[in-house]
């Protein structure tokens, strides 16, 4: 990385609060329908994320991908705490150093999100289904936009199949 792109990247990203967010609504399965590329995900495809209500009141996180090169499955198991922000969750793939995950767009149905990472550096646009409409994505990338993501640079990933297999 060069470091006038890592100074530009590790600008923050300003995500409004949502006073209104249900983590309950939020649990479930997600899809990837595009993200910025990052060395956890690089070669990745059919991507979903998983999350659940553990007994301990934190958010249980399972991404799973595709790795068609190594013609297998990876997943990467986590847990999510909520902030006093609703909308903001401290995500730990490892222990001791939380990943920023903030939800910057949700729809009504919360069939639809738009999530930053705090920084230029990460960007997810998800879907309950494995494809979105031109409406949906230009809904999304409006809002990725909104928040100065340059979405020129968004991974497109082949989406998983509606089995998940």
């Amino acid at each position: 990385m060069s470091g006038c792109c890592c100074g530009c990247n590790r600008r923050k990203v300003s995500v409004e609060p949502m006073e209104n967010f249900d983590v309950n609504r939020y649990l479930g399965r997600w899809h990837e329908i595009a993200r910025l590329d990052h060395r956890f995900e690089r070669g990745l495809e059919r991507i979903t994320a998983t999350y659940t209500l553990r007994p301990d009141g934190k958010v249980g996180v399972v991404n799973r991908g595709y790795d068609p090169a190594k013609k297998r499955w990876s997943d990467a198991k986590a847990y999510a705490v909520q902030t006093r922000v609703k909308n903001y969750l401290k995500v730990y793939f490892f222990p001791l150093v939380p990943g920023r995950y903030r939800i910057a767009y949700l729809d009504d149905d919360y069939s639809l999100a738009v999530v930053s990472g705090g920084s230029l550096r990460y960007l997810w646009l998800l879907s309950r289904t494995p494809e979105v409409t031109p409406q949906q994505r230009a809904r999304m990338l409006g809002v990725a936009r909104g928040l100065g993501y340059d979405t020129s640079k968004l991974i497109w990933p082949e989406p998983d199949e509606p089995s998940g297999d």
